[in-house]
């Protein structure tokens, strides 16, 4: 276990110095810094990581879309891994993430949900085989786009279709007296490098995510692409029986899930991640 985690934090290091080198994603040279270091840097990112990464090289494109609060850097190890599989792989940065808490205050879902339609776009009218894919609220967004558009597959990671927290219904009576919710305790299971995204938000926007849980919902029935769904035993975020509601309700005929054992929430970012990016490979390449 140690070798592993010293493997992943060398892996976290070597992104940090070698991503300001890949084209399209210039910035000037920067060194391998701390956890606390990091979020003064990059040009107004939190991390050189947090900046949204595009592998165009391939027949078959994989958009990934992160999750809320979170960034690119949560889903660059799966994108890496595709990329080495021969998959063309983009992950986008939803509008407000990324930067600074307060740029959360001034978009909505409507904004998150316009740049995941319009990169998906993009990419289905680029590539012979096109397929979605997010972490929790990009999970969402990536089986609502599923629903609304053709492609090849879709894959959902910890999408919250059920959560454990039920007082999230109350954020509209909350917003006007705690105006930011500052999330609690230490994050831990995941690889700190790829940890990348706010420590605090607006309580206004948990409606947003709110609105598109319920989206999601409403449209499972008009997903009919191939579906791939993953969720971890160690995830306290999601409901346990999420992965369930999902395969229920969908139309698709051919599924598949994937469940983790120890991975926390944002499990993309965790020392599981080989095997989400081997699931997904291979159920993609049988979808092709």
């Amino acid at each position: 276990m140690a070798a592993v985690q010293s493997r992943n934090q060398e892996a976290g290091r070597n992104a940090l110095a070698e991503v300001t080198r890949e084209e399209g994603n210039a910035l000037p040279r920067v060194s391998v810094q701390s956890s606390a270091e990091q979020r003064q840097t990059a040009q107004g990112f939190l991390s050189p990581l947090a900046r949204p990464f595009d592998f165009p090289e391939g027949r078959h494109g994989v958009l990934l879309i992160h999750g809320f609060t979170g960034s690119p850097a949560h889903m660059r190890l799966i994108g890496e891994g595709l990329k080495e599989r021969g998959f063309a792989v983009r992950g986008i940065l939803l509008p407000g993430h990324g930067t600074d808490p307060r740029d959360m205050e001034r978009v909505t879902w409507q904004d998150w949900w316009r740049a995941a339609v319009e990169a998906a776009e993009e990419m289905r009218e680029k590539y012979a085989y096109f397929t979605v894919a997010g972490l929790s609220m990009g999970g969402l967004m990536a089986l609502m786009l599923a629903a609304e558009m053709p492609v090849t597959a879709c894959v959902s990671i910890a999408a919250p279709v059920k959560t454990v927290n039920r007082l999230r219904g109350l954020a509209p009576l909350l917003a006007p007296v705690h105006p930011v919710i500052r999330k609690q305790g230490e994050r831990t299971g995941l690889i700190p490098a790829y940890d990348v995204g706010y420590d605090e938000y607006p309580t206004c926007r948990v409606q947003d995510l709110n609105v598109l849980i319920g989206k999601c919902r409403q449209c499972l029935p008009r997903v009919r692409c191939p579906l791939l769904v993953i969720q971890s035993h160690g995830d306290r975020t999601v409901a346990p029986d999420s992965p369930e509601i999902i395969l229920s309700r969908t139309a698709s005929p051919v599924t598949s899930r994937l469940w983790l054992q120890e991975a926390p929430h944002a499990c993309t970012a965790s020392p599981e991640y080989p095997k989400i990016v081997e699931a997904m490979a291979d159920f993609l390449q049988r979808c092709e």
